[in-house]
């Protein structure tokens, strides 16, 4: 993975969002906030906050792969309210950058996949997330937008107590900067960089 000047015509463009609950990170519900943050120590971007988004953003041009030529303006996005309030956020960073939903990538976690395992998924039910019922219900209902859902399992114990719980020593490293998570998240966003115009 290289930075650079795009070589022919403009980069493709994805909005990334990470979604989690700033006073409580290392969670597991916080898992998006930590992929956004392990991302931009890789990609090298500094997330800054944007007042009139409210969330911490930062933009960086790459390729993402060597096999596809095309480089790619990634810009990243923590929102900061709370989980359930994060759609305008979102909303108002795609307005920024003139950007459709079809460019938007959330990256949220999921208690329907085991720790380590990552699934993308475009459009569909919020499958009882708050953080993406709220971008949709953001977006006018607009689901077209794509996922890549982290896992995080699930317990026998009460679902809340489980999601607000730390995040293990495997699920840290595991989704670190230079972690195997990383890399699968790098190489989806590329398949999906693919798939715009």
């Amino acid at each position: 993975m290289t930075t650079g000047v795009h070589r022919a015509g403009l980069p493709v463009k994805l909005l990334v969002a990470g979604l989690g609950n700033l006073p409580f990170p290392l969670t597991r519900h916080s898992l998006g906030h930590y992929i956004v943050d392990s991302l931009a120590d890789r990609l090298g971007v500094r997330l800054a906050y944007e007042k009139n988004v409210d969330g911490f953003m930062g933009s960086t041009t790459v390729e993402l792969s060597s096999m596809s030529g095309r480089d790619v303006t990634v810009t990243l996005l923590k929102p900061k309210p709370y989980m359930n309030l994060s759609g305008l956020p979102v909303r108002k960073a795609l307005q920024r950058q003139s950007l459709s939903p079809e460019s938007l990538v959330v990256i949220h976690d999921s208690v329907n996949h085991r720790p380590g395992y990552l699934s993308p998924k475009f459009g569909g039910s919020a499958e009882g997330h708050n953080g993406v019922a709220s971008i949709v219900a953001n977006l006018a209902n607009d689901k077209n937008f794509h996922r890549l859902r982290a896992g995080i399992g699930r317990s026998e114990s009460d679902l809340k107590d489980y999601v607000l719980g730390r995040l293990s020593s495997f699920e840290k490293e595991y989704w670190a900067v230079d972690g195997r998570g990383v890399d699968l998240v790098l190489d989806a966003l590329d398949k999906i960089s693919q798939k715009r115009p």
